[in-house]
């Protein structure tokens, strides 16, 4: 069993890692960044982490390292939090896993099923699903532009399965330091919930190059945010999974598939969002980089297929999403009637 003060890795120390694991360097945990981009290494290395929040600007000390520097490290962790995009997941679990100690956990901060990967990179036993909800942004090396603070963050953890079941604590312990944090017995339909969010905010924004709170207020647009989740709903009970509560909701708030669907966007609206927020998907085009769009709505055309079904809204936002990474699309406001459009095939 992990103890109290266990040693920690972020891998993946964009905006969300970065934010939270200074949460836990400020909080006196042994916390270590491991990162891809070389220049926020540097300036992690040289400056510290700088987190802008809405009412104050923090700056903390940390320990991090460039991903090519993993092979260097001789003691193991008792702990790692899993920060890259959901794409990431396997390759990196795989590099991490040589460096963990017999019981450690491995802990997926991340969109879409990456415990999935995760478990299978590094064992059933030593997983822990999760679900993330804040808002962050990074556009400067060592800078977090965090808009959802502390009091605000929410989470989920959960074993991915029974071998790791009983240990949910020892991530809360830790997580608790970066916001409020729920204990899932049903982390897979947690995170189908977070995925039913995704699904209509996260990419369906970002072809409208808009920050979400203005793509809403786009005639037709909540509309079609609100179908793909509905479809994801489905989606998640074709995989077997059930609607529960997450966000801080009671037991009360979730009711039929398409009416939760609304109400989760309409909670991710509320409260954790600010009128410039933009989403993951966004910030990852603005920096040229591809984005997790099949891993949430790919994930729903699939699994509603394996169904007999279709999700024709979710996957037009996939088609449009294509097009836009490979530049025969510009994301654009412009783009608001070819969104809505599901029937052009592009």
């Amino acid at each position: 069993m992990v103890d109290t003060q266990p040693k920690i890795a972020v891998l993946g120390s964009g905006a969300q890692g970065s934010g939270i694991g200074a949460d836990f360097v400020r909080a006196g945990l042994d916390v270590t960044f491991i990162e891809q981009w070389p220049s926020h290494v540097e300036a992690m290395k040289a400056s510290g982490i700088e987190v802008r929040l809405p009412d104050e600007t923090v700056v903390t000390p940390v320990n991090a390292i460039h991903l090519c520097e993993v092979a260097t490290l001789r003691e193991p962790f008792d702990m790692v939090f899993v920060a890259v995009k959901a794409y990431d997941t396997r390759w990196a679990c795989e590099l991490i896993r040589p460096h963990l100690a017999d019981d450690a956990l491995v802990v997926g901060l991340q969109n879409g099923m990456s415990h999935d990967d995760i478990a299978a990179a590094v064992g059933a036993h030593r997983t822990m699903g999760a679900v993330i909800e804040m808002a962050s942004n990074m556009y400067e090396p060592g800078i977090v532009n965090r808009q959802t603070p502390v009091s605000g963050a929410w989470f989920a953890v959960g074993s991915y399965d029974d071998a790791a079941r009983g240990r949910e604590a020892e991530v809360q312990r830790v997580l608790s330091h970066a916001g409020t944090v729920a204990v899932s017995d049903d982390i897979r339909s947690s995170k189908w919930m977070k995925l039913v969010a995704n699904a209509g905010e996260l990419v369906p924004s970002a072809i409208l190059d808009v920050a979400l709170a203005d793509a809403v207020q786009i005639p037709g647009v909540h509309d079609f945010m609100i179908e793909c989740g509905k479809e994801a709903a489905r989606a998640a009970l074709a995989d077997g999974c059930s609607l529960v509560p997450i966000f801080g909701l009671e037991d009360a708030a979730v009711t039929e598939p398409d009416r939760y669907a609304a109400d989760l966007l309409g909670k991710v609206l509320e409260s954790y969002s600010l009128p410039d927020t933009k989403t993951t998907v966004l910030q990852d085009w603005i920096k040229g980089r591809h984005s997790e769009y099949a891993e949430v709505n790919g994930l729903v055309v699939d699994v509603l297929a394996r169904a007999g079904a279709a999700a024709p809204f979710n996957a037009h936002t996939v088609r449009l999403a294509k097009e836009i990474e490979a530049g025969r699309l510009q994301r654009s406001v412009a783009n608001r009637d070819l969104l809505l459009d599901v029937s052009v095939a592009v």
